[in-house]
């Protein structure tokens, strides 16, 4: 199987919402993601100082327009980014939201 951070993501007019059957592998493929009913997917990330964090925001979000797949992203403290990928158009998880949590792990 390939690594979901080689895939690319889908256009979302051509993707289905995921069940929770097939969650349970998928999130064994990425690191210390937690699930949020079945909807969503989100980590956060702690880093040595705020420049960092802030780096990591931008690299995720270079990413993320280049997928055209975009998380809700929340830089606070001084150093802690939480992640959250859900899919808007489906209301819930698709592939893509696995696909850049792997990712967004290749970036620490």
């Amino acid at each position: 199987m390939d690594s979901l951070a080689h895939k690319k993501c889908e256009p979302c007019s051509g993707i289905g919402k995921l069940t929770h059957a097939d969650i349970t592998p998928l999130l064994n493929q990425i690191n210390n993601w937690s699930v949020v009913n079945d909807q969503k997917i989100e980590r956060e990330f702690k880093f040595k100082n705020f420049k960092q964090a802030l780096e990591f925001v931008n690299k995720l979000g270079a990413i993320a327009e280049e997928e055209q797949h975009h998380p809700d992203i929340l830089l606070y403290g001084w150093n802690k980014v939480k992640v959250i990928y859900w899919t808007h158009d489906i209301g819930g998880l698709s592939m893509n939201d696995f696909i850049m949590a792997a990712k967004t792990d290749a970036l620490v």
